[in-house]
């Protein structure tokens, strides 16, 4: 997977900007001038010419609007036009991950490569260990691997000991968990969205950009500017160090961005603590071999299409952005419910829960500040209605809801935690495995981002960074099991 800190990421980052501002700015009346200010006439193009670029802007835009790409074919409408709909739009679109045809390199086929490293040693271990007899060697006594046959093991890539064969990845299909990715005839990607489980990685690893999916950010933004209802901002635990100044001054920030009230997902967070460690007692007491959290969306997802045998032993507990939707409904009916996260995993989720009504990343809600000319560390500091504990505000680091629930069990039953840090390929046959075999510990975290949300692909921050800043914050919160009724 690409680093956080590439190019990809600050390009579209600004596309995201320009959008909003259009809205705020005019309503979209200059919407078609998006490309063009993003690339100008002397801006030096990556792909064949300007405007080439300047078409995957404008389908970068139509999905920060909220439209997928893939719905486009066939279709000549203006941004300006898109834009216009988009302000008329009562219902959201499903959230999908698409490819933007035009921006996808069409990667050549994942393969193993021999350079000319290779020194065509007597030992020879690459063709010994190859398990398909893939390695030959030529008459200049140099190996070389048939495509035909190899499998792609990378066992003659371990056993070189001159590191002279190299893997050539595709990375958004190298980086997706459950192959939800492949090639079509034209030797484009195409994402099969009954697989997909948005987790993201995809998005993260594609060098070009050519990986999006539909933004909220403009039903946000026509919600809390032109509607006249009262929206309400749930902050992921994973906020913490994103943005510039304080906690606090980040909710004064949200109300100037014009969000009625403010709350803290890590409230929901404890419920949730509070509920799995009950779940957890009575799984244990039925003599069930383990159970798995249930607060990654994305592995949920990949429970139930990826490997089913898993899924009796995912915890029923509801997730933080549930319970704490359900709260703020239940105290405010009348508030619209908005979930601030590093996940578009998130999105999909709460297309099937009643009590949360929109979903938008970090990167998002930092465009929207931007284009609104709001600076979050000048902005007034302001306190949550409720705080939460330090139980629930340790979810977004690896190891933190694990940690959260043994807090509660410890000393009513045996718990032995285990962490599944970034889900792979090879986590996931390592839960199977778990499921139809059993396994040592009986709590298993299963983290699809590798180090925690703080790491999604919706964060601005750098993770490492945003980590250290969620620990001084856990450090700072009251313990769950003084106030556990």
């Amino acid at each position: 997977m690409l680093p956080q800190k590439n190019n990809v990421a600050p390009f579209r980052y600004s596309i995201i900007v320009k959008v909003a501002e259009s809205f705020i700015n005019g309503r979209f009346d200059n919407a078609d001038a998006i490309p063009s200010e993003i690339a100008p006439d002397d801006f030096r193009p990556y792909h064949a010419d300007l405007e080439t670029d300047r078409n995957i802007i404008r389908q970068i835009a139509l999905a920060v609007m909220g439209f997928s790409p893939d719905e486009e074919k066939g279709k000549n409408k203006s941004l300006r036009e898109y834009g216009k709909e988009a302000l008329k739009r009562e219902k959201l679109l499903p959230s999908k991950l698409s490819v933007i045809t035009d921006a996808c390199a069409a990667c050549m086929k994942q393969q193993h490569v021999v350079t000319n490293f290779c020194r065509g040693c007597i030992a020879r271990p690459c063709q010994v260990n190859c398990p398909k007899g893939a390695i030959s060697f030529t008459e200049a006594n140099r190996a070389q691997i048939n495509p035909d046959l190899c499998i792609n093991c990378s066992i003659c890539l371990n056993s070189c000991p001159y590191n002279a064969i190299i893997k050539v990845p595709v990375p958004c299909e190298d980086s997706c968990p459950v192959g939800a990715i492949s090639k079509d005839a034209a030797g484009k990607e195409h994402i099969d969205n009954d697989k997909c489980i948005s987790c993201g990685k995809c998005l993260r690893s594609c060098p070009f950009g050519a990986i999006i999916e539909p933004y909220q950010i403009i039903d946000v933004l026509k919600l809390i500017k032109d509607s006249g209802k009262k929206a309400a901002a749930m902050l992921a635990p994973a906020v913490v160090g994103q943005f510039g100044g304080t906690i606090n001054n980040l909710i004064g920030a949200l109300k100037k961005l014009g969000f009625a009230d403010v709350f803290e997902v890590a409230v929901g967070a404890d419920i949730t603590t509070r509920r799995e460690a009950a779940e957890f007692i009575e799984r244990m007491e039925k003599g069930d071999k383990f159970m798995t959290t249930s607060c990654c969306s994305a592995y949920f997802r990949a429970a139930k299409t990826s490997i089913p045998e898993i899924a009796p032993f995912v915890s029923e507990t509801h997730t933080p952005m549930s319970y704490t939707a359900e709260k703020i409904k239940n105290e405010h009916p009348d508030y619209v419910t908005v979930f601030v996260g590093p996940c578009y995993a998130k999105r999909v989720e709460a297309e099937s829960d009643p009590f949360v009504d929109y979903v938008i990343t970090f990167e998002e809600l930092g465009a929207m500040f931007e284009a609104d000319g709001i600076k979050v560390e000048e902005c007034e500091s302001l306190e949550f209605s409720e705080i939460s504990c330090y139980q629930g505000r340790q979810f977004p680091i690896t190891g933190g809801v694990a940690g959260a629930v043994k807090s509660l069990v410890e000393g009513k039953t045996d718990i032995r935690a285990e962490t599944v840090d970034g889900l792979t390929k090879e986590g996931l046959k390592t839960l199977k495995r778990y499921a139809l075999k059993g396994c040592d510990n009986n709590m298993i975290e299963v983290m699809c981002c590798e180090g925690g949300c703080v790491a999604g692909p919706g964060c601005l921050a750098m993770p490492r960074k945003a980590a250290v800043a969620v620990d001084k914050y856990v450090k700072a919160g009251p313990d769950l099991k003084n106030s556990v009724k």
